[in-house]
């Protein structure tokens, strides 16, 4: 454990060290929360609660993909990533660091949301919903971590920056997470319960006091995640392979 914390830490502070990362992180949710969700929805309580809950998801969804994407594309750059990989700790306090920085990063991400949502609409949720909704986007954010970490250690950074770009869009897009979580277009109602983002948006937005989840997105958000998990066990074993054997 004190090795896990010592390389979170260490990776933390290598993260802030450049803060257009932090602010990169922060932007696009919390500026879609203001051309898309405060002139829009601010005025109706469960809209904007529920749209909300979208932009969080969208920060999650974000942030799990260029932290683990792009940072771990990143890290195996660098001289001093093959070092620490032979040492006899073994690979969980650098892979649990990655893991812990993101929620970090996550956190940070969803604060302004948060904040925007409060001060600038008529979102509302009790301390309970509040709990469960951080919950829900933890659980939501668990195949787009295993997505970054399958690019990370499949790609270089170049290419590993321009594959996270192309899925985050038409992820959040297709979800439905940029438009209304009520009245959703007809293709993307029809293609979004097939997308992970989507079954992550329903499970916080029932935990805010929304409608419960359906069956279709919930399903896929576990396949989604199998299939993503198993994904980056295999790159990572590919990895360990070409660069160890």
């Amino acid at each position: 454990m004190s090795l896990l914390l010592t390389h979170t830490k260490y990776r933390f502070l290598e993260t802030i060290r450049v803060p257009i990362a932090v602010v990169g992180n922060t932007f696009f949710p919390s500026a879609s929360m203001l051309f898309f969700v405060v002139p829009f929805a601010g005025d109706d309580p469960l809209v904007a609660t529920l749209a909300t809950g979208s932009m969080m998801t969208f920060s999650v969804m974000s942030t799990a993909l260029f932290t683990h994407g792009l940072g771990v594309a990143d890290d195996r750059a660098q001289p001093w990533d093959p070092y620490t990989r032979t040492l006899p700790a073994g690979p969980w306090p650098r892979f649990g660091s990655n893991i812990l920085n993101g929620l970090i990063m996550t956190l940070l991400g969803i604060l302004p949301v948060l904040v925007i949502a409060a001060t600038l609409t008529e979102a509302t949720v009790t301390p309970a919903q509040l709990l469960l909704g951080l919950g829900a986007l933890l659980v939501a954010s668990i195949p787009f971590t295993l997505i970054g970490l399958f690019v990370g250690y499949l790609l270089p950074a170049k290419a590993a920056i321009a594959v996270v770009q192309l899925v985050l869009l038409p992820m959040a897009v297709g979800g439905g997470l940029l438009m209304s979580p009520t009245d959703p277009p007809a293709f993307i109602a029809a293609v979004a319960p097939f997308l992970p983002t989507r079954g992550g948006a329903e499970l916080v937005w029932a935990a805010v006091g929304g409608p419960a989840p359906r069956a279709l997105p919930l399903a896929m958000l576990a396949v989604w995640t199998v299939v993503a998990g198993a994904l980056a066990v295999w790159a990572y074993r590919r990895d360990e392979g070409r660069r160890f054997s």
